[in-house]
């Protein structure tokens, strides 16, 4: 503990130094994995827009997405929030990548899902994304875990309060403080059933906002337990046994459901959720298939299935918008593991239509290719 302090100590007598005006941005992208990843470059200024940062590039190779012989991928920047590590003018900056030749990298989704999301603006897509997730410590082992063993079964660990029902508080309530800093959209915390397994909300966020601060949340996490020498797993199934899996409840309302009488589009849209429940759940994670088994507060693969508070099914509809009339509606489908570009994307397109140059059901295809 001793030495810890004294590199803490250390350290902030370096970060303290004046910085003469020059701005830190961190460029943080998405790579083949479904993983985020960063570099650090020197602005001379701070900027006013997005326009005003410069497009950069990486190698490709080293993460997937390119080959050794052309490997230059691009990052075009799309959106930036304060740095809650650096802090004064630093920023992060959000990116997406592009091949040489133009055209988005295949493991970009986030170019479809914004033409598709500004086809439509005028529905005033509002969406909420409860992002499930469990930590691991340095050796691979689940957080704060008996050592070689394994805790009491659920029951008293979700929302649970108390020395052994509550595991990580201190991560949590940091990277909670780190997106309010950021100016993330983040509207809650809690824990959840399996011990050391933590949710957190991002939401309600318009159009694609979604899917950008979702990814922005995911990489300050995994910042912040870095700083706890702790691991994130946003795997759906972490633990095999008699364990929750993790997933990625999305939340879904256009300004029709949001109105009086918004019941009627709701039921309208989970009609039309039926009709494509397989080609949606080709782009609702990997491994869902471990997770999505008709056990611990999931719905069967197989069958698409709805109802009033039915934690169980598919796509809820929440007791008190079926009271009220109108609101919005959950699918609980999507694993913790999704690219909310993706979801998002296919989300709008079925529920709102297809426009001629895009088409989210080819992106399973193309990043699979």
């Amino acid at each position: 503990m001793v030495q810890i302090t004294q590199q803490t100590a250390i350290l902030n007598k370096y970060l303290d130094l004046d910085q003469r005006g020059n701005v830190l941005a961190e460029y943080v992208w998405i790579d083949s994995e479904g993983n985020t990843r960063s570099k650090c470059k020197t602005l001379a200024k701070k900027p006013s827009s997005v326009d005003d940062l410069p497009e950069w590039n990486f190698d490709g190779s080293s993460t997937g997405q390119a080959p050794g012989h052309d490997s230059d991928v691009y990052l075009r920047p799309a959106a930036f929030y304060p740095d809650p590590f650096r802090r004064g003018d630093n920023i992060i900056v959000l990116a997406e990548c592009w091949n040489n030749d133009g055209t988005p990298n295949k493991f970009n989704h986030r170019h479809e899902c914004a033409k598709l999301m500004k086809a439509h603006e005028g529905e005033k897509t509002w969406f909420g994304i409860e992002q499930e997730y469990t930590l691991f410590d340095e050796y691979d082992q689940v957080y704060a875990w008996p050592k070689g063993g394994f805790p009491a079964p659920q029951g008293p660990y979700y929302c649970g309060v108390g020395t052994g029902k509550v595991f990580a508080r201190d991560i949590v309530e940091a990277h909670y403080r780190a997106c309010l800093y950021s100016g993330i959209n983040i509207s809650g915390i809690n824990a959840e059933v399996m011990p050391s397994q933590w949710e957190f909300q991002v939401g309600p966020c318009e159009g694609i906002k979604m899917g950008d601060e979702l990814w922005m949340a995911r990489y300050l996490l995994s910042k912040v337990a870095e700083e706890f020498g702790a691991k994130i797993s946003f795997h759906p199934k972490p633990l095999a046994g008699d364990w929750n899996g993790a997933g990625c409840h999305t939340n879904v309302s256009t300004e029709l459901m949001r109105k009086e009488g918004g019941m009627k589009y709701i039921e309208e849209a989970i009609s039309k959720l039926a009709k494509r429940h397989k080609e949606h759940l080709l782009l609702y994670g990997s491994d869902n298939e471990l997770r999505l088994t008709g056990r611990h507060e999931t719905a069967s693969m197989e069958a698409f299935s709805s109802g009033v508070a039915n934690r169980g099914a598919s796509v809820r509809i929440p007791r008190s918008v079926a009271k009220e009339g109108f609101g919005y509606f959950e699918d609980r489908r999507p694993a913790s593991n999704i690219d909310p570009y993706l979801v998002t994307g296919i989300m709008i397109e079925t529920i709102c239509g297809s426009i001629p140059d895009a088409d989210m059901s080819k992106e399973f295809a193309r990043e699979s290719n």
